[in-house]
């Protein structure tokens, strides 16, 4: 590991975690890594998903660097699980109450355009997990187990069933803790998965015995084949142990069952992968987000006001704290990618830097924005833009050399910020009228703005409005400074959060911010 990798592993929390897999690999004598995501297809791909295999790809990516040794990524789906109740969302939901309990690769497809409804859901997510380029292997349960590639490791499971059982019985309530087997047989004739008490074990034959409790049946099920399925916890302990996983993150909520997975694998004679807990979603109140109840964002909602690069930056920070998931995050995290690719470029280690990460292609130059989200949107707010052109006349009066060719970020983030303004800011306006000592300080700055600024050497027009914008304030004795921000937000812009104020100027024009002060000074007192 050369000297400048392990100052980075201090500063990326993707480079500490592929520490720790390097040292799983070093200690098993393995030359290649596998990655895991799990993903249940009962439903749609959400951001959760987005947010794991993005997480786990980057890991990957500090792993390669870290160690130069080859890795795979697996996206998992637990399709052979059974259908646990009818989905709100889909449509013939009167044929697929028929089919409760069976395995959702043999669940018809309610939108008749796969074979079943694992598969469309399935192909859902693959083409979810395509659309933002992740490199993976896609795994189907259903696939692994009636292949016969689980075969060994489910014998290996029924030879320590008893410790198996030990491990996961004192977890459960009293009537379940009385039946509990961690093996649940497909029946032969509904082709349900069967939640039965298992009567015997028979490890030299690899099946097991039951009774079907509507009709009294007794069945012998071989455990191999696809002809029965594991429990939850034990299914994900078996997972990790047939194909050697070596890294597999997962939410806060499933804290136990990685504790209960892990001590499978080692009742079954290997080490659990290294482990990854994240933090959950919040949505603006701070309750968890769920997708029964829909509170926080889709993907999909998010990308419609910002680029996916966006959504990545904000996966990316400190995954293990929570994080509130709501609209009004959107700018700030489309910001700080902007911030970032700009910093990428003259970086002395760019590993250290997220936008590193997010483009996992290794792409040094990507083009970022001269001009950034927030920015723009105050822009489109003040002008009430409602088409690409009003904005562009703005921004080609700032920067001549700017269009859409040579700066395609911008020319989405233009787009990006029109539809945010429209549906969250302008709704959202409030404008106050100043008070005495604002109205002072605000009659000061516009009489500033009509003079020349003057040209220093090294600094920007933004940078010398900013200055200005400064000095009027501490002039005014604003205490604290924050408040003749406010002042500038509130009175002007109609809002409460804004952009640095000398930049908005340069891009918004001097003579017609001048103007916009003078209306807000036009403004009664009394006046909401």
């Amino acid at each position: 590991m050369t000297e400048q990798t392990q100052i980075q592993t201090q500063q990326s929390w993707p480079f500490r975690e592929a520490e720790r897999i390097a040292a799983r690999l070093q200690a098993k004598g393995k030359s290649e890594a596998l990655f895991e995501t799990g993903y249940g297809p009962s439903g749609l791909p959400h951001i959760g998903t987005f947010s794991e295999v993005a997480r786990t790809s980057w890991v990957r990516r500090a792993f390669g660097e870290l160690t130069g040794l080859p890795s795979r990524l697996l996206a998992f789906s637990d399709d052979m699980d059974g259908l646990r109740k009818v989905p709100d969302n889909v449509p013939n939901r009167e044929m697929l109450r028929a089919f409760i309990g069976r395995p959702l690769t043999k669940v018809p497809d309610p939108f008749g355009t796969h074979e079943s409804f694992g598969a469309h859901n399935n192909a859902r997510l693959r083409a979810f997990l395509d659309s933002f380029g992740f490199s993976y292997e896609f795994a189907s349960s259903s696939d692994y187990y009636s292949s016969g590639r689980f075969d060994d490791a489910l014998l290996h499971v029924l030879a320590r069933h008893k410790e198996i059982v030990d491990i996961i019985r004192p977890t459960l309530g009293p009537e379940r803790r009385a039946t509990y087997s961690p093996i649940l047989p497909i029946h032969p004739r509904s082709g349900i998965v069967m939640q039965v008490p298992i009567e015997r074990v028979d490890v030299e034959q690899g099946s097991v015995t039951w009774t079907d409790p509507e009709t009294g049946t007794r069945y012998e099920t071989a455990v191999t084949g696809g002809a029965a399925k594991l429990q939850w916890k034990a299914d994900w302990a078996m997972r990790w142990y047939a194909l050697d996983v070596d890294y597999e993150m997962s939410g806060k909520d499933l804290i136990d069952s990685v504790k209960l997975s892990s001590a499978i694998v080692r009742a079954l004679g290997a080490e659990p992968p290294v482990c990854l807990t994240y933090e959950l979603f919040l949505d603006d109140q701070g309750q968890k987000i769920s997708k029964s109840k829909g509170n926080g964002l889709s993907v999909e909602q998010w990308l419609d006001y910002a680029p996916p690069e966006s959504l990545a930056q904000f996966m990316y920070h400190a995954p293990q704290r929570a994080k509130r998931l709501f609209f009004d995050v959107i700018p700030r995290a489309a910001d700080d990618y902007i911030n970032n690719v700009a910093a990428l470029r003259d970086a002395e280690d760019p590993r250290a830097n997220p936008a590193w990460h997010i483009h996992t292609d290794g792409v040094p130059q990507v083009a970022g924005s001269p001009i950034g989200f927030g920015m723009l949107l105050n822009l489109a707010s003040v002008i009430n833009a409602d088409s690409p052109e009003m904005l562009w006349g703005f921004i080609r009066a700032y920067i001549p050399s700017a269009s859409p060719e040579t700066s395609p970020l911008l020319a989405r983030l233009v787009n990006y910020a029109i539809a945010y303004n429209r549906d969250f800011v302008a709704p959202a306006k409030r404008y106050r009228a100043p008070t005495a000592l604002e109205q002072a300080a605000l009659g000061d700055l516009a009489t500033r703005l009509g003079q020349p600024l003057g040209d220093i050497p090294g600094e920007t027009e933004a940078e010398r409005l900013q200055n200005l914008v400064y000095a009027v304030g501490k002039e005014h004795k604003f205490t604290p400074l924050k408040a003749w921000f406010d002042c500038l937000y509130q009175v002007l812009l109609g809002q409460n959060e804004g952009p640095r104020f000398g930049g908005f100027i340069a891009l918004y024009g001097v003579a017609r911010t001048i103007a916009l002060i003078q209306t807000a000074l036009s403004r009664r007192q009394d006046a909401a």
